[in-house]
């Protein structure tokens, strides 16, 4: 087995050395192909030629409700053997051939008549044919292709009610999960932000605040007293386009109700009561009526009345009227005298001064009311973090503070539901591909459970759910085994990691507490390659591509041939640049000379570009200096008075020397010589033309010699025109 890989990673590299010598080669020569493929010599010399066609489609993409006036543009279909001539004809099957889709025959072109609609389909399946035109014979094998519908932001948010109710304690704890509200966005989640949503609050600061991420209403202040305002009315909006200016939205309203603690004790609406009862009473006779108040409701706001002290403390007593909450006093024992007139307290004396140790109570966590004895909290308390607070009471007598005792009170911390449920791992499943006819499996794909940090109350048990806008998931589904655990299962088979290879699956879990909270966990579910039992090879969308056939090893041999091919690739493309690249420069060609040149030797005396006519046909017109064109001189250079030519001058070979003076003593000239073309030559020149249109097609005997006498400036001509046999031998 591995000799074959060998062999077959041999023949990868030699394939690949063949292909490079051969682009090599044609770089060499400059020469490109005519067709796709390459030329065979039959028997009798007759040249064939094999083509390469070009004939397979994936898909293409049109954007939704597109509204312009001509049909838009889908694709376009061509197949390699095409030469243009219109003798082949293209056919366009499907799913809305002919409807939604139309084609040029010729130039096999796609344009789509209508507008799509992506949330009605989102995709069309389409056949592409290429047939002679004259005998309809089929020139390449028919090739399905897919049109999707790319999406637009054409759809808000909305909300899966258009009202919520939700409770939650007065006095919670800054934090306290209230309810979920979810949104949910027709528009294509996979494709940009259309449907990538942030949620925000409109009405309901600062008393509540909205996660932004997952819609969880929290409150926002703490000691929200129910018995000062029981209900708020809170606004939430849904924002497509991750929040972002130009995102659609939408709205909802939850109203939120604070419920009841006990967090009030019931108070006498007066300090001192007044009743009187005659001789002849006899006991269980009413004596009278008290009431207190509770501003608590329910339970919490329930009375019951018990006699503490008094020097009457053994003829009364007092019991509870649960209808009316009052507290209805009665005789006890029968009296000695006539009329028996008492005062009841209703509360501890006030002898008893009382005090925390602070010793156990670092944190200061409590109070105490010195008077009665109430032990307040003074912060938040977690439960999830100390479930019990020990801390010692001192009770001391107001008027000898000897009399002092100290007792330990134990402080247990109920729990309310605070947290939600949570996945209890990471969980991930795996599913193996299939096709759409092998029978769906009834093993679960995973089993998921739960974990809450909150008491067993309100804790499990724990329902799991699909979130309601994914209820009729095609893919999978969730089974909740009622034991505080839950199986997801497939609904379908075909699963294919070339189209996706892995999921996103949300599962709500719930609490029983009350109120209950629930968390959105999301599942991994990873499509993954299997064996004929079932046992997962891999779950790489990398690996599926791969041939299965292929080791470790054989890979990697042939990453080693082609990094070797790669590395030889660089070294002869290295040295042929070397090989062009002269490795000496010559003195001579190290030449730093700014030419100005012209394509055309001037129009005459029409020719007003390269120099100004006007000049040379007058030259006694010039009076003043004449800034040089090429260079902007950084100060100006005044031409010295004895250089000027005569006023009445007309010759124009003074005019030019002059100027040739003032430039080889002008100290802002360039450092480079300047070739200029002038249309007009004068009058009587020495020299003649210098064109060297001219002087490459005559032999002239002129001597150029004179040249060296021009100065610095024409040195290089002097050189190329001055010496006659030097310019024989250069040739």
């Amino acid at each position: 087995m591995k000799e074959n890989y060998c062999l077959q990673a041999a023949l990868v590299c030699l394939s690949m050395l063949y292909h490079s010598q051969a682009l090599a080669l044609e770089r060499r020569t400059h020469l490109r192909p005519p067709f796709h493929g390459h030329h065979e010599k039959g028997k009798e010399g007759q040249v064939l030629q094999r083509s390469k066609r070009g004939w397979v489609w994936n898909q293409f993409f049109v954007i939704e409700e597109y509204t312009g006036p001509d049909p838009v543009l889908v694709g376009r279909l061509h197949s390699d053997i095409d030469s243009g001539d219109g003798n082949i004809k293209y056919i366009l099957s499907g799913e809305g051939a002919g409807t939604i889709f139309v084609i040029d025959d010729k130039s096999g072109n796609i344009h789509a008549t209508k507008t799509l609609d992506r949330e009605e389909r989102a995709q069309y399946t389409l056949m592409a044919q290429a047939v002679d035109r004259d005998t309809n014979r089929p020139l390449e094998p028919p090739s399905e292709f897919i049109v999707k519908v790319q999406d637009i932001n054409d759809n808000p948010p909305e909300f899966l009610h258009e009202t919520y109710h939700a409770n939650v304690p007065e006095r919670s704890n800054v934090g306290t999960s209230v309810i979920q509200v979810t949104a949910s966005d027709a528009d294509d989640p996979t494709y940009g932000n259309s449907a990538k949503l942030v949620y925000s609050i409109l009405e309901g600061q600062p008393y509540f605040s909205v996660e932004a991420q997952t819609g969880i209403i929290r409150t926002a202040l703490p000691n929200m007293d129910r018995e000062a305002k029981e209900e708020y009315h809170v606004v939430i909006q849904a924002k497509d386009m991750g929040g972002h200016m130009g995102g659609l939205s939408g709205t909802t309203k939850v109203t939120i109700t604070l419920t009841d603690v006990n967090d009030n004790p019931p108070k006498f609406p007066q300090s001192v009561y007044q009743m009187s009862i005659s001789e002849a009473a006899v006991p269980g006779e009413e004596v009278g009526r008290v009431k207190a108040k509770d501003p608590d409701i329910g339970e919490n706001g329930l009375v019951t009345y018990n006699i503490v002290d008094g020097d009457g403390a053994e003829l009364f007593e007092i019991t509870t009227d649960y209808e009316t909450q009052e507290g209805v006093v009665k005789l006890k024992k029968e009296t000695d005298t006539r009329t028996l007139t008492s005062a009841i307290p209703v509360s501890h004396p006030l002898l008893f001064k009382y005090s925390i140790d602070r010793h156990t109570d670092l944190d200061r966590f409590f109070t105490i009311n010195p008077e009665d004895g109430f032990i307040k909290t003074t912060k938040p308390l977690d439960r999830e973090e100390t479930a019990w607070l020990n801390i010692s009471v001192f009770a001391a007598e107001i008027h000898n503070r000897h009399q002092e005792a100290k007792v330990p009170v134990a402080i247990r911390i109920l729990d309310v539901n605070d947290n939600a449920p949570k996945f209890a791992d990471h969980y991930e499943g795996f599913i193996c591909e299939s096709d759409q006819t092998k029978p769906l499996s009834n093993q679960p794909i995973v089993t998921v459970s739960a974990d809450d940090q909150d008491d067993t109350a309100n804790g499990p048990r724990f329902i799991f759910s699909l979130p309601p806008e994914i209820i009729h998931n095609p893919n999978f589904t969730v089974r909740d085994n009622r034991d505080n655990t839950a199986g997801v299962y497939a609904r379908r088979g075909g699963f294919s990691r070339q189209k996706q290879d892995f999921y996103l699956l949300p599962i709500v879990i719930s609490d029983g507490g009350i109120p209950p909270m629930s968390s959105t966990n999301t599942l991994t579910i990873k499509v993954c390659g299997c064996d004929v039992n079932g046992a997962l090879l891999s779950c790489n969308a990398e690996a599926y591509i791969l041939n299965a056939g292929l080791s470790t090893g054989a890979l990697i041999a042939i990453l080693a041939c082609i990094v070797i091919l790669l590395v030889i690739v660089v070294l002869f493309v290295t040295l042929r640049r070397q090989k062009k690249e002269p490795l000496i420069v010559f003195e001579e060609e190290d030449v730093r000379e700014n030419i100005i040149t012209y394509d055309d030797e001037g129009g005459g005396e029409e020719d007003t570009e390269a120099f100004d006519i006007a000049t040379l046909q007058n030259p006694d017109g010039i009076n003043g200096f004449i800034p040089r064109k090429d260079i902007k001189p950084e100060y100006q250079y005044m031409p010295r008075p004895g250089l000027r030519p005569a006023p009445n001058s007309v010759d124009v070979d003074d005019f030019i020397n002059t100027r040739i003076q003032e430039a080889d003593n002008d100290p802002t000239a360039p450092p480079y010589d300047s070739i200029q073309i002038y249309g007009y030559e004068g009058r009587g020149s020495v020299a003649g033309s210098l064109s060297s249109l001219e002087s490459a097609t005559t032999d002239s005997d002129l001597d150029y010699d004179y040249l060296q006498n021009w100065g610095p400036r024409f040195k290089k001509l002097a050189d190329l025109y001055g010496s006659k046999d030097t310019f024989d031998d250069d040739s």
